[in-house]
């Protein structure tokens, strides 16, 4: 089976999208997870370029890595000066890393407008600074920058620099799409005209621009190329880089290619999630294998389908990433959905049932208000157990009241006043919050904690609103999504109403309702 290295620059490229900044601690977090995949390269990010990343690779010195292997990134010399006295230079060597990555100008254009000197100097910088690293016994890889481009404006000069850079001892020599603009044709094109010329590992770098990078990644592969570089998730400056999920996913599942075990294939969803926690990025739910949406059916005859054979309309099995699959319950996936649902609730509902038909026409119904089922599960399921009179109601409402008070010195409060008969207890309590919905939220809780404790164990973890019908303006209808979440799951209820507190309240005691029978049903099971 063919062989291709990866090459996770996550904590480098990825820290410079735009709202990702990682702590020493997150990149020691994230490296543990690529190392526990068994990416072959972690690039750690630029020791010679701001503190934190010396702080990471001095640290990570004395915790090495059990599968990966570490590199430190910087740039050539500077032009006219000694490699030995270069400072960048020496931050890699006082980094500790024992690979580093060094990153070259290749294209005329860059190195006379943005260096400044010559064509021969540049050439020169590339050879001093490899030959002074591979003298201290690095293990040097050569960056090439704006490859792709620089092939286009001198194809002589571009591939000048590659074997100068293997001619002073680099060990791989990766092709970079700095900009990436280049069309995947052209890709293959410069790259089976490169390789031959080649003597070590190839490797391919490409940011996505044009909405080409995993697609060029592949390509470059197919074409000779043996060492892919990438960020998880596709984090990167400007449009990001390429992802080297659905590049692991189509390297092993589609093209037999052996990147990572497959008992580590089932770990990447679980690193993909875990990036996106640690770096403040909200995952793309249509994210390609590991997406919350990546196997998730809507439609009727899709639903149908997957079920008699899910190759019907899923390219793999979810399965062999760590995903799973969901069959969403909405007006486009008639009786099915609801059956599907059902059987996970172990509720028995059949198809003839009068039943199924009752809840298929009030999820119709509803959705035509505003619900939206497939994002919100819990509140299904409730749907559903009270359609069917399998539900007992935990606490009875008598009525709410919600004060929004500005001050004159401009502070803003809410309070939230409720009043709830709880196992034949009424209940009349008071709470303040941050705003409305936090004071209903604590209002609430504070009504029930005495009688159902393990709400302390809960919390809202995201709140979203959407307004339904913009033309009606301050009247409009709205929308409004919870998630939340306790030590061991998170879900999402929802509520519709023209009244935003309304709309909110119906969300929120949906979503404590939902771990109350939770638990319930977990002390059923013997848990807690």
């Amino acid at each position: 089976m063919p062989t291709v290295k990866l090459y996770d620059t996550t904590l480098r490229d990825g820290s410079q999208g735009e709202g990702i900044s990682y702590s020493v601690m997150d990149k020691i977090r994230i490296a543990g997870e690529l190392d526990m995949l068994g990416v072959h390269y972690i690039e750690g990010g630029w020791p010679g370029s701001n503190p934190k990343d010396m702080e990471f690779f001095l640290k990570m010195a004395k915790k090495p890595l059990k599968v990966s292997r570490l590199a430190a990134f910087s740039m050539t010399r500077r032009p006219n000066t000694s490699a030995s006295q270069d400072t960048n230079l020496k931050a890699l060597i006082k980094s500790q890393a024992k690979i580093i990555t060094i990153v070259g100008k290749t294209w005329n254009m860059h190195v006379t407008d943005v260096l400044k000197t010559s064509l021969d100097e540049n050439i020169n910088m590339i050879k001093d600074t490899i030959s002074f690293l591979a003298g201290k016994g690095l293990e040097v890889f050569y960056d090439a920058e704006h490859f792709f481009d620089a092939f286009n404006a001198n194809k002589e000069y571009s591939v000048k620099c590659l074997l100068a850079a293997q001619e002073s001892g680099a060990k791989a020599i990766c092709l970079c799409d700095t900009n990436g603009g280049t069309l995947t044709s052209k890709v293959i094109e410069v790259i089976k005209e490169v390789r031959p010329k080649i003597n070590v590992s190839l490797g391919i770098h490409c940011h996505n621009d044009a909405d080409l990078a995993v697609a060029n990644s592949i390509a470059a592969v197919e074409a000779g190329a043996d060492v892919v570089q990438g960020t998880i998730n596709g984090y990167g400056e400007r449009c990001g880089n390429a992802d080297l999920i659905p590049i692991i996913g189509n390297l092993k599942l589609k093209m037999g290619i052996d990147c990572i075990s497959d008992d580590k294939l089932k770990e990447l969803t679980k690193v993909s999630h875990f990036v996106s926690e640690v770096s403040n990025m909200k995952l793309r739910a249509d994210q390609p294998y590991t997406g919350y949406s990546a196997f998730a059916h809507k439609g009727g005859m899709h639903i149908n389908a997957v079920m008699k054979n899910p190759k019907a309309y899923e390219h793999t099995d979810p399965v062999l990433v760590g995903n799973h699959r969901r069959i969403l319950v909405s007006e486009l996936g008639g009786k099915t959905g609801i059956l599907l649902r059902a059987k996970d609730l172990e509720l028995d509902l059949s198809k003839e049932d009068p039943n199924t038909k009752k809840i298929l026409s009030l999820v119709q119904k509803l959705e035509h208000e505003g619900y939206h089922f497939e994002a919100a599960e819990a509140s299904f399921e409730l749907l559903m157990k009270k359609a069917l009179k399998k539900y007992k109601k935990f606490f009875e409402f008598e009525g709410f009241r919600v004060v929004v008070e500005k001050r004159s010195d401009k502070k803003i409060t809410s309070e939230a006043i409720i009043k709830l008969k709880v196992k034949g207890i009424k209940e009349h309590t008071a709470a303040e919050g941050d705003g409305p919905v936090n004071a209903l939220d604590n209002a609430l809780r504070k009504a029930l904690k005495e009688f159902y404790p393990t709400l302390s164990k809960m919390r809202l973890s995201d709140f979203k609103v959407r307004v339904l019908d913009e033309k009606a303006g301050t009247a409009a209808r709205v929308r409004v999504l919870i998630q939340s979440q306790d030590e061991a799951e998170t879900w999402s209820t929802i509520g519709v109403h023209e009244n935003i507190i309304e709309a909110s309240w119906k969300a929120l005691v949906d979503s404590v309702e939902y771990k109350l029978l939770k638990d319930i049903k977990a002390q059923s099971r013997g848990g807690v």
